[in-house]
């Protein structure tokens, strides 16, 4: 039994681990984080403060919520057999996850609720999550314990992003400089990299030193 404590707890910091090391995975949240503390204005082609708080904390649950839905499927079905994808081209749409995130924040482009954007692409950030894991070496017919660890993990290292980045982006929600600075300042960047990671993925190239 105590074996079975420290293994799980082993896989619960590689979920850990990995989440902390997986830099797309981050910009992709930190970028949904951004505006989840704003809304759609009427014409749907801008933001505008949410009213409240509590209203933000929601809509950082219903992204949360709807990416790790999602991504738990996929890293199930994938870590499993199931599923098998070409790397090349999973690690190319999370690229394009972040960058589409990080254009849509600058000037708003997608229509309908935020979390159906969110759980399309977290489906693909599952088999994104799944190579690590296979990758601790997995034995047949013990893959439960393993998964449920790994997939904490990862949820945890999500938790403590939206505990540090959401009630800073609250305290700021009003301000001219989180607007144009941290949104669209940032914002900007991480489409940069993210432009860049589609082309080094899709195409195998080697731009970033």
């Amino acid at each position: 039994a105590c074996t079975t404590v420290r293994s799980f707890a082993g896989f619960v910091a590689e979920g850990l681990h990995h989440i902390a090391i997986g830099l797309d995975h981050v910009l992709f949240l930190v970028t949904l984080l951004m505006v989840a503390v704003w809304r759609r204005d009427e014409a749907g082609a801008g933001w505008v403060p949410r009213p409240s708080a509590a209203s933000a904390w929601k809509e950082a649950l219903r992204l949360v919520t709807a990416f790790t839905v999602a991504h738990s499927l996929t890293l199930g079905l994938a870590a499993s057999g199931v599923l098998a994808p070409p790397s090349r081209w999973v690690e190319s749409l999370i690229a394009v996850s972040v960058l589409v995130a990080a254009i849509d924040n600058v000037r708003p482009f997608l229509r309908g609720p935020r979390w159906a954007m969110v759980s399309v692409f977290g489906l693909v950030h599952g088999f994104g999550f799944a190579g690590p894991l296979q990758d601790l070496g997995l034995r047949e017919g013990a893959l439960a314990w393993p998964l449920l660890g790994f997939n904490l993990g990862v949820e945890l290292g999500q938790l403590a992003l939206v505990a540090v980045l959401l009630p800073l982006a609250c305290l700021w929600r009003d301000r001219a400089f989180y607007r144009s600075v941290v949104v669209r300042g940032g914002s900007a960047a991480v489409a940069a990299l993210a432009g860049v990671w589609v082309l080094e993925r899709g195409l195998e190239l080697s731009l970033l030193p």
